[in-house]
């Protein structure tokens, strides 16, 4: 009873304006085949909720008060919207006269609309909107509880600069110890050389004592060979052995660290040489 009594006082209201309204189903309108083209203005009503879908220019729009705008409808659609509002349970008019004259309708009789996005609903805007906000506080707690990720960044690259200068000491250690077993193999290959090319002698090793009386000789021949003319020298001992005796006493630490250097390099190379053949 209550949406008849909408109804009576809706109708009432357009016979001020000479309008009529007409159940969209009823049998009296369904014999007379109208197309929903044809007319000018639809009444739709559910429960308490009412909206119009009018022609405005040469164009169908649902002026429905949920939607966030004016929903255009095109005049293939129409029939089939109706129809869905029905299944919906709307009940439809038919509004019959002459429509009084509005500005939009003058307006869209010159140019045409398009729609390209077409209208939400006002709850499911709000939704988004609601969401939106959601989305966002949640960012804005992220980024405050990552203040300090200048601080955390600039600690990361001081591990990257230690763990960078730790391989770098970590690959020189390498390197000297793979110089070291380098000159190792060298003097072992040398030693083993000179024992092939030269005949075992029985002996002891020099104690430290000897080798500086040896060094000492050695001066004192060194001396007495820069004395001027007229003065007795002794004539030096040129024999092979003696002498390179004494050059071996003569000669520094760097000096022998350079010829083990060298001989490594030639024993890595006869390798080579060797290991070629085959």
């Amino acid at each position: 009873m209550e949406s008849i009594f909408h109804e009576k006082v809706i109708s009432n209201a357009l016979k001020v304006w000479g309008l009529e309204l007409i159940l969209f189903n009823s049998p009296e309108y369904q014999r007379l085949r109208i197309d929903p083209i044809n007319e000018r203005s639809f009444i739709c009503n559910y429960k308490e909720h009412w909206f119009t879908v009018r022609k405005l220019g040469k164009q169908w729009f649902n002026l429905n008060s949920l939607l966030t705008g004016p929903e255009l409808i095109s005049d293939t659609y129409l029939a089939l919207f109706l129809a869905q509002l029905q299944q919906e349970g709307y009940s439809i008019f038919v509004v019959k006269g002459d429509l009084p004259d509005c500005e939009a309708d003058q307006l869209l009789q010159m140019i045409r609309v398009q729609q390209m996005h077409r209208p939400k609903l006002i709850g499911e805007e709000l939704a988004q909107l609601k969401e939106q906000r959601v989305q966002k506080t949640d960012l804005e707690r992220v980024l405050e509880a990552n203040d300090g990720s200048g601080m955390l960044d600039e600690d990361e690259e001081d591990l990257q600069r230690a763990l960078a200068l730790s391989r770098q000491e970590i690959d020189l250690e390498d390197e000297e110890a793979d110089l070291r077993r380098a000159i190792q193999l060298s003097m072992q290959g040398t030693s083993r050389n000179i024992c092939q090319d030269t005949p075992q002698t029985s002996g002891t090793h020099l104690t430290s004592e000897e080798l500086r009386k040896r060094r000492e000789a050695y001066f004192e021949k060194q001396q007495q060979q820069q004395d001027p003319p007229g003065h007795p020298c002794e004539k030096p001992n040129t024999s092979s052995g003696a002498l390179d005796s004494d050059l071996g006493d003569a000669m520094s630490e760097e000096d022998m660290l350079q010829a083990a250097v060298t001989m490594s390099l030639e024993t890595v190379r006869s390798n080579f040489k060797t290991e070629g053949k085959k």
